[in-house]
């Protein structure tokens, strides 16, 4: 399978992504990256219990946060758009532990101008579900852009807006 890292230093702004920022010291700092053959984008990642819920498990707030960043990504590498969540379901069938290699894989189900529909899972290192998410995204358009990170898109990043 050959991927290309995904990295917010290409864009034209900073980021400090709860999620996937290297440079955040409080983050989680998952490196994400594109399988473009498979068409899908991927994480692996071991959370310490810093990010935990109760002594064993990482918490389920975290565990959502990583399927969001990863369908997130997905909106990007596929259909080349910053996307905002407007709603996501999760699925928890076992319990993700800390200290434990966990991957997070995900894909664009469907999308138009309009909408992306993505779908995510969270697999142990024995491929069993732990957690599974679907989620609609909205394109984000250049107000909602502006908004988010303070300043207006320019050069190649204006491309990745809609509407």
């Amino acid at each position: 399978m050959a991927a290309r890292r995904l990295d917010n230093a290409s864009w034209g702004f900073e980021s400090n992504c709860f999620v996937c920022e290297p440079s955040n010291r409080g983050g989680l700092r998952i490196p994400f990256f594109f399988d473009e053959a498979a068409g899908k984008v991927f994480a692996d990642y071991t959370l310490d219990a810093t990010f935990s819920g109760t002594p064993a498990y990482v918490h389920g707030g975290i565990t959502m946060a990583v399927l969001d960043e990863a369908m997130a990504w997905a909106a990007i590498a596929v259909v080349r758009s910053f996307a905002l969540t407007e709603q996501n379901t999760t699925t928890f069938r076992r319990g993700v532990q800390v200290g434990r290699h966990y991957r997070v894989e995900a894909r664009v189900v469907s999308h138009d101008d309009t909408k992306i529909e993505a779908e995510a899972t969270v697999s142990d290192d024995r491929d069993r579900v732990c957690a599974q998410a679907r989620a609609l995204f909205r394109p984000m358009s250049e107000q909602h852009a502006k908004s988010a990170i303070g300043t207006e898109l320019t050069g190649d990043d204006i491309g990745y807006l809609r509407g």
